[in-house]
Formats: C-alpha cells, sequence, structure tokens
C-alpha cells in the first residue's frame, strides 16, 4: 500500500480493491490475543506493547537552538541511469517508462570528512522533514550516534503492476542491491560523504510498503543490514507478479519463512494501528495489517528475534501521531548497542 507524507510524516492515501473489501465482510477475522502486551513507556525493553490515545508529539521533534544543525543535500536520480529498474507503469505492461526520484541527505554536523559513517535509509522519504531535526537534537544529546540520512522516493504509483510494487512488495535482494550499486554511490559522490560497510552500522526504515521493503533489505542481505524500523508494515500478499517460492508474498515471512529459517541478526522495532488497514479482513484474505503485524511479532519471539513491536490502539495506517510520538524512542531502542 501507498504512503502519501506530508512533511514526511503520517499522511497516508490508500489504494485498496472494493472486491477484496465486500469479500472480506462475508467473514471474520480471527481473534488476536494482546492480553499479555503490556503499556508502552519510555523504559519499554524487548517485547510486546499497547499504546493507548491521545498521541503527543514527541519533545525530540522540537528544534533546539543549543545544538549543532546538520546539512541538507537533495539529489535528483534519473531512471535512465539505472540498470536495476530503468521503470515500469501499470498502464503500459513490459514497457519501460523512465522517471524521476528525489533523494534527500542529511549530513550531521559531527561528519568527519573522509570517514566512513553509520546511515539509515528511508523508504517513501518518511520523515525527511522531522528526522533532520530528531537527529540533531539526539546526536547532540549522545543518544544516537552520528548518522547519515538518506530520504529516498519510491519509483511512483503504488501495489502491483507499479514502479514502487516492484520494488518494495517483491521479495528479493533487488532492492538492497539498488540502494548498494546505485544510491549510495551517488549520494556519496554528490555529498562527499563514505559509508561503513558494518551492517550494525546500517538501518534501514519505511511505513507500509516501505516498511516491509526495509525489512526485506535486511532479510535477503543480512550482511549489509541489521537495523530495521517499520510503521504498519505491509506483511501481506502484496507481491507482483507471484513467485512460485513465496506465492503469499510478504505473509510468507510471518507464515513460513522466519519460522523455518535459521535466525538472522536482525533488530526489529515494529508498529501497527489497531484500525490500520482491513483489520476485519479473515486471514484467508491474506491482506489484514494487524494481523498480519502481530504474527509477525509473534514469531520473532518464538525465533528469539531482538524485536520491539507497538500496538497503537485506535490507530489507522502509518498513523501520523503514532509516528511523531514514538520515532525518536524507536530509534533509540533500533540503534541500541550499536559500537563504531
Amino acid at each position: 500500500m501507498k504512503v502519501s507524507l506530508l512533511s514526511g510524516l503520517g499522511v497516508l492515501a490508500i489504494a485498496g480493491s472494493s472486491a477484496a473489501v465486500l469479500d472480506a465482510k462475508k467473514a471474520q477475522a480471527p481473534p488476536m490475543d494482546l492480553s499479555k502486551y503490556q503499556p508502552y513507556t519510555a523504559k519499554a525493553n524487548e517485547g510486546d506493547y499497547i499504546l493507548d490515545p491521545p498521541f503527543r508529539n514527541a519533545p525530540e521533534l522540537t528544534p533546539r537552538s543549543d545544538v549543532p544543525k546538520g546539512k541538507i543535500y537533495r539529489i535528483v536520480m534519473d531512471s535512465t541511469e539505472s540498470k536495476i529498474y530503468p521503470g515500469i507503469i501499470k498502464t503500459a505492461p513490459g514497457k519501460i517508462t523512465p522517471y524521476k526520484r528525489n533523494v534527500t541527505v542529511y549530513v550531521p554536523s559531527q561528519y568527519v570528512p573522509g570517514t566512513k559513517a553509520p546511515f539509515m535509509v528511508s523508504q517513501d522519504s518518511m520523515g525527511r522533514g522531522e528526522v533532520p531535526t530528531i537527529l540533531d537534537n539526539m546526536i547532540a544529546d549522545h543518544r544516537l550516534p552520528a548518522m547519515i540520512a538518506i530520504f529516498i522516493d519510491s519509483g511512483g504509483s503504488d501495489a502491483q503492476g507499479s514502479e514502487r510494487g516492484l520494488e518494495y512488495d517483491t521479495l528479493s535482494p533487488w532492492y538492497a542491491q539498488f540502494i548498494e550499486w546505485e544510491v549510495l554511490p551517488k549520494v556519496s559522490h554528490e555529498c562527499h560523504v563514505a559509508f561503513t560497510k558494518d551492517p550494525n552500522g546500517r538501518m534501514t526504515m519505511g511505513g507500509s510498503s516501505g516498511g516491509v521493503c526495509a525489512f526485506t533489505m535486511a532479510w535477503y542481505r543480512p550482511d549489509l543490514y541489521h537495523r530495521v524500523l517499520t510503521y504498519s508494515g505491509t506483511y501481506v500478499n502484496q507481491a507482483w507478479p507471484p513467485d512460485p517460492t513465496t506465492l503469499h508474498g510478504a505473509w510468507e515471512y510471518h507464515e513460513h519463512l522466519i519460522p523455518s529459517t535459521k535466525r538472522k541478526p536482525i533488530r526489529l522495532w515494529m508498529e501497527v494501528g489497531a484500525r490500520d488497514l482491513r483489520p476485519d479482513d479473515p486471514e484467508s484474505t491474506l491482506h489484514n495489517w494487524p494481523l498480519a503485524n502481530v504474527r509477525m511479532a509473534a514469531v520473532l519471539k518464538a525465533k528469539g528475534y531482538h524485536y520491539q513491536f507497538v500496538f497503537a490502539n485506535n490507530a489507522v495506517h502509518v498513523d501520523g501521531g503514532v509516528v511523531r510520538q514514538t520515532l525518536p524512542q524507536a530509534l533509540e531502542w533500533t540503534w541500541r548497542g550499536y559500537r563504531p
């Protein structure tokens, strides 16, 4: 599903199937047992948590006069230069359709030229309006490393048959390799920075399909990424065209892949809203966002992963209020234990 971000956070646009929704009403969603979830507090550690409204902006979103400010760079990438994603569009299947992709880069004032910095990659450019302020404040307070942040747009459109769907909803290493082979070198050249090769010093994040894309980057390339942060992750069957090895798309993560695979070195912070997309859909649709995220948390727990899961009551898909309250704490938890 597609997330349209206002100032980088939380305003959503949903593309759905009315036929699927009508079918879903014929059955009921299976019950979710949240009875052991604890209230989400500033001291929350690993495990499952409940966050209740009203949601309030975290103080880290407020600019401070006593901290140094990072520098912002803006880059435009042309798909005619891409060997991985030259461009597709729903209305012209099989035809290469060029596009341009905006990339925003935050470089902290503490960055030392020539050194290899830790960094984060944000799909859909999620948080590009607020995250630089959060990083200014938290880096100055030594709560986060002096990291570079790359906010990158998708190739456009949404869901099956789109460039964004191809990049984000496909279960493969290709998007991670696109970042490694095409995005990082361009950012390095344009912004005069260098990036660590240590996967512990790399984080990827996103909301909705951008969230499952972030997890896919770490799942298929754990040699590149260990840290993941997702809001309303699309851990549902959204992939197109179908892959016979993962016929249920990202639903496969909690259905088969995580339970049947040796634990990988992934640290994951994740959130979903009680009123997220299609919360009443039965399991058979493979398209119930709250159910998918609850099951992701359950299988991560069973396999012994380092994870933190927040179930936000009365929250919608990539809820802006939830994001603005939780993102600083989520970033701090996701980066916990990092040593350069």
